[in-house]
């Protein structure tokens, strides 16, 4: 229970069909490094005990703050560092909510974790979310079949105004708050300030295709692919912006071009995917399927090659915008999340 509509309605959903119900508030951090935002786990904390003792069930608070700093934000610095965006939420999921917690489950004699994604299981598959606005399995792309096994979701069957509903149907004191947006569990912070926090600016110059220099950046792990805005340099054509297309590490270089459907760099069909992952059975065999390479993004048709090594190829049958080493590729056939991977190289033509 993390203190949102979401986990709440997920308890009471439980608890109305009679299962023996404790809720638990993952507890990650306490932003000590005093990063500019707002990290509301004292708020969260009273909020989801508050629901709890109106479902009548047992509420507890996990300390995890060490293994989450280890498992989450060592391979969230590690990975800016390196000049890649790596995804905190999904190795949150697997990593901590159905890792170091389920640790803690089985040792105090639970048999499953409930949360409040949107999503669906059916005949131990995971499925979208009902509510396509809020689907939500594309952060789980990284569980383990045994993880799978022992996750419930119980509302991943309802569109968002129907949760909405259903707690103000439950008097839930969450009822009306507002869903959160941040960093998983951290809460209300920018990545660009926690990341600042942690990794030094190292400036250098924003340059152009043809290597004109148009400004200075701040830090190259301070920007990602795709970015439109933020980056410093006004677009010199009316309603057309620069976008950034390449990071280069080895000179410090930001490059950006005008954006259209042929902008260099910015499009690409081919990509590498590594840390295969599976949520059912093994993806060892090539095959059509559909693959979403970030959240909010639409799962495109694509070919995938297992190459070995946990490794593949992906060849989409469009080409698709800002694929990005390190982030995540959700794997799909239809609505059935089949597992995922990480984009490891990507091929322009």
């Amino acid at each position: 229970m993390s203190g949102g509509v979401d986990s709440s309605v997920a308890a009471a959903e439980l608890v109305r069909a009679g299962h023996d119900v404790s809720g638990v508030y993952m507890k990650n951090w306490i932003n000590e490094e005093n990063i500019i935002g707002h990290c509301p786990w004292e708020e969260d904390i009273t909020d989801a005990e508050a629901v709890a003792k109106q479902l009548g069930i047992p509420f507890r608070v996990v300390n995890l703050m060490t293994e989450y700093r280890e498992k989450v934000v060592k391979y969230l610095i590690q990975g800016y560092q390196a000049g890649i965006t790596p995804n905190p939420d999904v190795m949150c999921n697997r990593e901590m909510k159905f890792g170091v917690l389920w640790d803690w489950a089985q040792e105090h004699g639970f048999e499953a974790i409930a949360t409040g994604h949107y999503a669906r299981k059916l005949d131990g598959h995971i499925l979208r979310g009902a509510d396509p606005n809020k689907d939500q399995t594309y952060f789980l792309a990284m569980m383990q079949p045994q993880q799978v096994r022992i996750a419930q979701f119980p509302i991943g069957h309802l569109l968002k105004p129907e949760l909405r509903e259903r707690a103000r149907e439950f008097g839930l004191k969450t009822a009306e708050k507002k869903d959160s947006q941040g960093i998983c569990f951290i809460g209300q912070v920018k990545m660009e300030d926690f990341l600042r926090t942690f990794v030094e600016d190292k400036p250098g110059p924003i340059v152009n295709l043809e290597g004109k220099v148009l400004g200075e950046h701040r830090g190259l792990h301070l920007y990602t692919l795709g970015q439109r805005k933020g980056h410093g340099v006004a677009s010199p054509i009316h309603k057309q912006a620069y976008v950034v297309v390449a990071k280069r590490p080895q000179t410090n270089e930001l490059v950006v071009a005008i954006e259209n459907a042929d902008t260099p760099l910015l499009w690409a069909r081919k990509a590498t995917l590594h840390s295969i992952s599976s949520t059912g059975l093994a993806l060892n065999d090539e095959r059509l399927l559909q693959a979403q390479p970030r959240y909010r993004c639409p799962a495109g048709d694509a070919v995938f090659r297992p190459i070995g090594d946990g490794r593949a190829e992906l060849e989409y049958k469009e080409p698709q915008r800002a694929l990005t080493p390190g982030q995540i590729c959700a794997l799909y056939y239809g609505e059935r999340l089949l597992g995922g991977a990480v984009f490891e190289a990507v091929q322009h033509e």
